[in-house]
C-alpha cells in the first residue's frame, strides 16, 4: 500500500527466509527475497548490501510472479554488488544443524541464511562483486570456502557442478547488479523521491534484541536499515510498526501470551496463519503490549499499522497482555532470557468483543465501538498513533486514520 507512492522500495537484511503474501486487485503474489513494492510498476526494487541472496531461488521467484502477471520486474530490480551469496551447501548445513539439535531446534527455515551470515562474519564468504569479477578467482575462493566445511558429516558438495551453475548465473544476474550506496544517495539528494524500506522479520527475531537463540541472523530492527543499505540515520523519516491485532510466531522459544485452546485454533484458522516460506502453522496468542513497547523503544515508531482486526470479529472477549510478573515481582520490559520468558505470568486487560463483521468497514467512525476501544488501548499504552487498521487481505481493506 505504501509502495504505491514510493519511487524506491528496498530490502536491507535477511534473505529468502522471509515470506510476504501480497494481494492486489484480486491477484496474489508471494515474495521471499524481492521487495514487495515491486508490484508498483513505477517503483524500483533494491536488494541492499545487508541481504544474503540465493540466486537460483531469486530467479525462480521472479519467474513465478511473472507467470502471475507481474511484468518488467527485471527492468526495475537492482541488487547490491556487496550482497553475500547463499550457496546450496549453506542450505544443506542449515538443515543438518537443525536436525542435529533434536528437541532444542530453533525453528529455522533451512534456507541457509544463518550459515551464509556465518561465512560473512568469519570473512570467508563470497559476494556478488566476487561473482562479477574474475571467475578463476571466484572459483578459488569458492573451493576454499567449501574446504572450511569438509569436516561436517553428510555434507556433500559437487564443486565442479556448482561452479558451472554459477558461471551461467553470473551472466543472468549481471544486468541487475549495481553499487547501491551511491545509487540510493542519488535518490536522497534529489529531495523529492520517496524511499520505502521493507522489514523482513520482527524485532523479536533480531539477532541482538530478539529472543536469542530463537532469532534470525540479521538486524531486522531499525539499525539494519542503516547498515544494510548505507543510509545515514538522520535521513530516516517515518518508522511504521506493523503488528497484527493478535500475536503469531513461527519456530520455538517462549511465548507468554500463547493460546493452546479453541481461541488459538480460531486465530490460526480464521487468520490462515501458515508460513508463506515453510507452510508451517504459526503459533497464535493474545497481543502482548510489553513486547510491543520493547519494540517501540528500539525502533522509535512514528505510527502503527494494526492488521487483521477482522480475524477477531467473532470473539466474545479479547485480551491484551499489559504486564509481566516473575517470581512475584513485576518485570518492566521484555526479558533477555528465554528461561525467564517461559516462567512469566502475564497480567491481562480483558475487553468486550465487537461481534460484528468489519471486513467492509473503510472509515474509523464506522468501526464498532468495542473495536475502536481495542485500538485505543494499543494507542494509549504505547503512546504511538495508530495510522492504519487492516480488516482484510486486499490493499483496499485498510482503514486510514488521518
Amino acid at each position: 500500500m505504501l509502495a504505491t507512492k514510493a519511487d524506491v522500495c528496498c530490502r536491507c537484511q535477511g534473505g529468502n527466509n522471509a515470506g510476504h503474501s501480497v494481494h492486489v486487485d484480486g491477484a496474489e503474489y508471494a515474495f521471499h527475497l524481492l521487495p514487495s513494492g515491486i508490484v508498483n510498476p513505477d517503483c524500483v526494487a533494491v536488494i541492499g548490501n545487508g541481504v544474503v541472496v540465493h540466486l537460483p531461488q531469486m530467479f525462480h521467484e521472479l519467474e513465478t510472479n511473472e507467470k502471475n502477471g507481474l511484468c518488467d520486474m527485471k527492468d526495475r530490480l537492482v541488487i547490491s554488488d556487496r550482497c553475500h551469496i547463499v550457496f546450496d551447501f549453506h542450505q544443506q548445513m542449515d538443515g543438518l544443524r537443525e536436525s542435529g539439535r533434536g528437541q532444542k531446534s530453533i525453528g529455522t527455515t533451512k534456507k541457509g541464511i544463518g550459515p551464509a551470515y556465518s561465512s560473512k562474519a568469519t570473512r570467508n564468504g563470497l559476494r556478488i562483486c566476487d561473482l562479477m569479477g574474475d571467475f578463476a578467482h571466484f572459483s578459488e575462493k569458492f573451493r576454499n570456502l567449501v574446504d572450511q566445511y569438509r569436516t561436517i558429516p553428510d555434507l556433500e558438495v559437487d564443486v565442479a557442478a556448482e561452479l558451472a551453475k554459477y558461471k551461467e548465473l553470473r551472466e543472468r544476474v549481471r544486468p541487475l547488479v549495481r553499487e547501491t550506496v551511491s545509487y540510493l544517495h542519488k535518490f536522497l539528494e534529489a529531495g523529492d523521491k520517496m524511499i520505502l524500506v521493507e522489514g523482513a522479520q520482527s524485532t523479536i527475531l533480531d539477532i541482538d534484541f530478539g529472543l536469542y537463540p530463537y532469532v534470525t541472523s540479521s538486524n531486522c530492527s531499525i539499525g539494519g536499515v542503516c547498515t544494510g543499505l548505507g543510509i545515514p540515520p538522520h535521513v530516516i523519516g517515518d518508522v511504521v510498526g506493523v503488528v497484527k491485532a493478535y500475536l503469531t510466531r513461527v519456530g520455538a522459544g517462549g511465548f507468554p501470551t500463547e493460546l493452546d485452546d479453541e481461541m488459538g485454533k480460531l486465530l490460526l484458522d480464521r487468520g490462515h496463519e501458515y508460513g508463506v516460506t515453510t507452510g508451517r502453522p504459526r503459533r497464535c496468542g493474545w497481543l502482548d503490549l510489553i513486547m510491543l513497547s520493547y519494540s517501540n523503544m528500539i525502533n522509535g515508531f512514528t505510527g502503527l499499522a494494526v492488521t487483521k482486526l477482522d480475524i477477531g470479529d467473532i470473539a466474545q472477549l479479547v485480551k491484551v497482555g499489559v504486564a509481566y510478573h516473575l517470581d512475584g515481582e513485576k518485570v518492566e520490559t521484555f526479558p533477555a532470557s528465554d528461561d525467564d520468558l517461559k516462567r512469566l505470568e502475564v497480567e491481562y486487560l480483558t475487553l468486550p468483543g465487537w461481534k460484528t463483521n468489519t471486513e467492509d468497514v473503510r472509515k474509523w467512525e464506522d468501526l464498532p465501538k468495542n473495536a475502536q476501544r481495542y485500538i485505543e488501548v494499543i494507542r494509549d499504552k504505547l503512546r504511538v498513533p495508530v495510522r492504519w487498521i487492516g480488516v482484510g487481505k486486499d490493499r483496499n481493506s485498510m482503514i486510514e486514520i488521518p
